[in-house]
Order: C-alpha cells, then sequence, then structure tokens
C-alpha cells in the first residue's frame, strides 16, 4: 500500500498492485430485495465502491456517501455502488428480523438492491480488506476481481469525492 496525502488532514491509500493487496473474499449474500449474490463477481460495476459498516450508528456516515453517488455514477456510468452492512454471524432467525428491520426502513427498491448485508466472521474479513478497526465506514472501489483499487474511511467529504473521482478519471 501507498499513501498520497491529499490535504493536510486527510490521506488516501491507493492498493498497490502485487501479492499484498487487498482482495475482497469470494463470498454469497442476499440483497435486501432477497436476491442472492455471488460476491465480488455479481456486483453491476466494472468498477464497485463498497460502503462498509460494522456498527449500526456508523449509518449517519454511510449516508453521507449515498448522497453524492447518484452524481458521481452519472459521470463515470462504469461505476457501481453497495452498501455493505458487515455483522457477525448469527442464526437464521435473527438474521431475518434484523433484514426484515432494514428492509422496513428502505423502502426503495433500488436502495435494497445496493444493500447487501454480510453475516460472517468479521475477523478474517477485515484482514482479507487490510481494514485495522470497526470504529468507522470504510469506503473501498474494488475491480470485478475484487482488487481494492481506492479506499478511504470515515465521513464523505469534498476531499474524499474529489480523491475518488480523480482516480475514476485515471480508468
Amino acid at each position: 500500500m501507498r499513501s498520497i496525502g491529499l490535504l493536510p488532514t486527510f490521506t488516501v491509500c491507493l492498493a498497490a498492485q502485487d501479492s499484498k493487496s487487498a482482495v475482497f473474499p469470494a463470498l454469497e449474500a442476499d440483497n435486501l430485495n432477497k436476491q442472492k449474490l455471488q460476491l465480488p463477481g455479481d456486483l453491476a460495476g466494472d468498477l464497485n465502491l463498497l460502503l462498509i459498516g460494522f456498527q449500526r450508528e456508523q449509518q449517519t456516515d454511510i449516508d453521507t456517501w449515498l448522497a453524492p453517488l447518484p452524481g458521481v455514477v452519472i459521470r463515470h456510468p462504469n461505476l457501481a455502488y453497495y452498501e455493505l452492512p458487515v455483522i457477525d454471524r448469527t442464526n437464521f432467525m435473527l438474521r431475518w428480523v434484523i433484514n426484515t428491520g432494514m428492509r422496513g426502513g428502505i423502502p426503495d427498491k433500488q436502495q435494497r438492491a445496493r444493500t447487501v448485508t454480510l453475516y460472517l466472521d468479521k475477523k478474517p474479513f477485515r484482514a482479507a480488506l487490510q481494514i485495522e478497526s470497526e470504529n468507522t465506514i470504510h469506503a473501498l472501489l474494488i475491480n470485478k476481481k475484487g482488487e481494492v483499487m481506492w479506499r478511504a474511511q470515515g465521513r464523505a467529504d469534498e476531499g474524499k469525492l474529489e480523491s475518488l473521482e480523480a482516480f475514476l478519471r485515471m480508468q
């Protein structure tokens, strides 16, 4: 990984193309429309921005990304984006309760299609993506192979969005 300082208080990390690069692990999950997906292959874009959250209270930070992303997709039609809540493995009944609650809170079918809840062992998942902490959200741009091409942490802001767009223009 190499860091590129963009602003004095902000750094974006770009994954180097080597064997130590972060790669999204192959897994199966359902979106909130109850469609089974094989990740990362079934993701719609040539490039996919994944907004990964680990705690319920991080939803407001994810929302800061969701608001500007439709405009980014218009400028970069090869981009798709997804919200990935990550929850520890649990039994079927608890998963049903959580998913039903989220479906009730997201009436828009397109947003439900872009929301894929991952019930898994978080530690190896975080290790594969080189995510050290669950204390903040992570925005990861991956290609069709699942390779992490660009990343940011925390709420969206002008610097992070400009960095993302600059990276997308280079692709």
